[in-house]
């Protein structure tokens, strides 16, 4: 990454880099590190478990504070909304990271920057290497600002929590006999990092189509891609 892009990358993510080579290890994708006989340490995925924790911490912290009269179950369940895949991707993407990810050619010539999945990682990396170089601070100021009106994210997060189900009671309303269908596309990866592609079927007919780690979570962002194509 050229210092003209990570300048621009750290403007945005309100956070100057003391160690650079953290937030370069935060965006190259593992396909990277294959193409360029590295380490596998080379690469965001050990960043991304940090971030992973230092984002549920600083969901829990802003949570407890802006709901003092909720139960643990309704902060849980809204902790889990706002760090689901398809929500990390849309900030990575505002935030311009999914721009400056490392790929490896073939990952990149087949579209590995667009996937869900590897937007969520790194943001997740970005989030580990910002707590490494700048401390919690750090990690909060991005997430923060990244949220925006926190309240409101956690609405729409709650919202969008369940686009099965919203599917499943919009397919009903039309047609009773005729429940949505989802169907397996595409499987790749190894065992331990596994990658669903799925098409859902609405009368018939592909109405969106999602990826995810899990069937479950390619079924709900396949879910919201036909929600939003039906103008629900």
């Amino acid at each position: 990454m050229d210092t003209d892009t990570a300048e621009i990358l750290e403007e945005s993510l309100g956070h100057q880099f003391k160690d650079p080579s953290l937030l370069e290890c935060a965006l190259t994708h593992p396909s990277w590190s294959l193409d360029n006989d590295k380490e596998g340490s080379d690469n965001y995925q050990r960043l991304e478990f940090l971030g992973d924790s230092v984002l549920a911490l600083v969901l829990a912290e802003k949570l407890y504070h802006l709901y003092p009269d909720e139960r643990e179950g309704m902060m849980a369940k809204a902790r889990a909304a706002l760090a689901k895949g398809s929500v990390l991707a849309k900030l990575a993407r505002e935030a311009g990271i999914d721009q400056c990810i490392r790929l490896g050619a073939s990952e990149a010539q087949s579209g590995g920057r667009n996937l869900i999945s590897a937007q969520e990682d790194a943001c997740e990396a970005v989030i580990g290497a910002l707590y490494l170089d700048g401390g919690l601070d750090a990690a909060r100021n991005f997430l923060l600002n990244a949220y925006g009106d926190f309240n409101e994210a956690v609405k729409q997060a709650l919202a969008n929590d369940n686009p099965k189900g919203r599917l499943q009671e919009w397919a009903q309303a039309r047609d009773p006999e005729n429940p949505p269908e989802y169907r397996v596309i595409e499987e790749n990866g190894p065992d331990h990092q596994k990658s669903f592609a799925v098409v859902v079927l609405v009368d018939g007919s592909v109405s969106g189509n999602g990826v995810g780690r899990s069937k479950k979570e390619a079924e709900e962002n396949a879910a919201r891609s036909a929600l939003e194509s039906l103008g629900e």
